[in-house]
């Protein structure tokens, strides 16, 4: 038994031998593992994080950024964008306050950051979508417009200050609706006093709102109703100035219109 064992030991250590000078291929080591943290790792993973974001693929895209979150170092420049697209995709979900943070997280930790006014801007869209219809709790519409007026104090001149602009006129527009409404309301149940502060104090600091016209005939018939015939006049006067081309106004003054119309012949 031990002579046999001998020669077999003996046997396959001269074959080894022989295929190493005969030049046969070496044995193959095992690769070097990828550490989960490593560098190569990270940027495999940004790479797939960023793909399911491109297509739209929220739930995988999510657990692959929040791993991401995990290993990569606070020094790495892509964790600002990684922040943004975790904020696109809880506004996409209609997750509007966890996007506020992660927007807010970098306009607010990473200033400096070229994302960070679009990251901004985003914020206040997020607070504007939850601000769902203009009849309801307008506080996350002025928290909104607050947001928005940030953008154009913080980074004036940007791309993102300019598009605040728009969103500002836009949520004026919706502020100057709310108020109308709420002049509708008093004026159904003849509380005409307060219809009418409603609808001044709108036309004073919405003057351009699409409600405005409409706001102006809701006056005029707050004021014949109470009578008031020098704030007729008033109205009037400023509906011949700015809305000249308003085929209401032969109808909601009759003599203002009379009196332009001869003024022209």
């Amino acid at each position: 038994m031990r002579l046999s064992r001998f020669l077999a030991l003996a046997i396959g250590a001269a074959t080894v031998a022989c295929g190493a000078a005969k030049g046969g291929a070496k044995p193959k080591t095992a690769p070097e593992p990828v550490l989960a943290t490593s560098p190569r790792a990270v940027d495999s993973l940004w790479r797939v994080g960023v793909r399911l974001f491109n297509h739209g693929k929220w739930g995988p895209a999510t657990e692959t950024l929040t791993r991401l979150g995990t290993i990569m170092p606070p020094t790495d420049p892509r964790l600002t964008r990684l922040h943004f697209f975790q904020g696109e995709i809880d506004f996409a979900q209609g997750n509007e306050l966890d996007a506020v943070r992660q927007f807010r997280r970098i306009a607010d930790e990473t200033p400096d950051d070229s994302l960070a006014p679009d990251a901004l801007l985003r914020a206040g869209d997020a607070y504007m979508r939850l601000w769902k219809r203009p009849e309801l709790d307008p506080t996350y519409g002025q928290t909104a417009l607050s947001v928005y007026q940030e953008v154009g104090t913080r980074y004036p001149g940007t791309v993102a200050a300019k598009r605040a602009e728009v969103r500002v006129r836009e949520l004026g527009e919706r502020f100057a609706f709310k108020e109308y409404r709420n002049a509708v309301f008093y004026y159904k149940f003849h509380a005409y006093d307060s219809a009418v502060l409603v609808l001044r104090s709108l036309i004073a600091q919405y003057p351009r709102a699409p409600v405005v016209p409409d706001a102006l005939e809701l006056l005029v018939q707050s004021y014949k109703t109470l009578g008031y015939k020098e704030d007729i006049k008033e109205t009037c006067d400023y509906i011949g100035k700015f809305f000249p081309s308003e085929k209401e106004l032969a109808r909601m003054c009759p003599k203002a219109a009379a009196t332009d119309t001869a003024g022209k012949q």
